[in-house]
């Protein structure tokens, strides 16, 4: 369920990282070609951007699908950045966070995305809720496994764990309470993304001189996309790509 995308590299049009590629993520709302879970993205979307000079990312979310929003067809023509996250969610059933629900979620100078779900959410997961301050879980956007699992890892970041690390023990600490979740993560703090392969589908571009993306699935046909495997990290700034695998937890 789900489709998102990160970003970093020489700055791009928003347009031309999610609009205008044949198989784009505007295109992926409605017609995936790799999803394994879900039909249709029109539940909300959103899109993170870092500024020049600016650490603090910005976003644009919405609650109905990427298609229908003009103002956001305007915003992805002009804005420019090197450092993106955007995301289209699974239709699901009613909600009363709508908007609220839409990745990217944000903190600090960071933008964080969850592709997948829990299983056995809410009560899964309710020891390690449990174990974070009262004020994060007030704090919460929305009243989603995303929203949790992002609490999560912002308390990893918080006690100055690096983004991959945070990522990784939060994949591996989440699927050991929720056995059969599906964990593929993105997160960025506009030089470097982190992500996940864990019950879904990631793949990653390099291109020499241009920067790297990191995709539930390719945005176009070039050859030189590459897909990660299942259970794996990924880390990636403009010019270099690390895969290591995650280790799964005891059945």
């Amino acid at each position: 369920m789900c489709r998102h995308l990160a970003y970093v590299g020489a700055p791009a049009h928003l347009g031309a990282l999610l609009v205008e590629p044949a198989h784009s993520l505007l295109r992926q709302s409605w017609a995936p070609r790799h999803q394994r879970h879900g039909t249709v993205n029109a539940d909300g979307f959103g899109v993170g951007w870092y500024a020049d000079g600016d650490p603090v990312p910005a976003r644009y979310r919405r609650a109905g699908p990427i298609w229908g929003d003009q103002s956001f067809a305007d915003l992805a023509r002009v804005v420019r950045s090197g450092a993106v996250l955007a995301a289209v969610r699974d239709a699901t059933v009613a909600g009363a966070d709508g908007e609220a629900a839409a990745a990217p979620f944000a903190a600090d100078r960071w933008l964080f995305s969850h592709n997948g779900a829990v299983s056995g959410w809410p009560g899964s997961l309710a020891p390690l809720a449990a174990g974070l301050p009262p004020t994060d879980l007030l704090s919460l956007e929305a009243r989603c496994d995303s929203a949790l699992v992002w609490a999560l890892v912002q308390a990893r970041l918080r006690r100055g764990e690096p983004l991959s690390q945070a990522l990784a023990d939060t994949v591996v600490e989440v699927a050991e309470a929720a056995p059969g979740a599906r964990l593929n993560l993105l997160l960025t703090d506009g030089t470097t993304i982190a992500a996940t392969a864990w019950g879904d589908t990631l793949w990653y571009l390099a291109v020499p001189g241009r920067g790297t993306v990191a995709a539930s699935e390719p945005y176009d046909d070039d050859p030189r996309w590459r897909e990660v495997p299942d259970h794996t990290l990924l880390h990636a700034s403009r010019t270099d790509v690390l895969l290591t695998p995650l280790k799964e937890p005891p059945a």
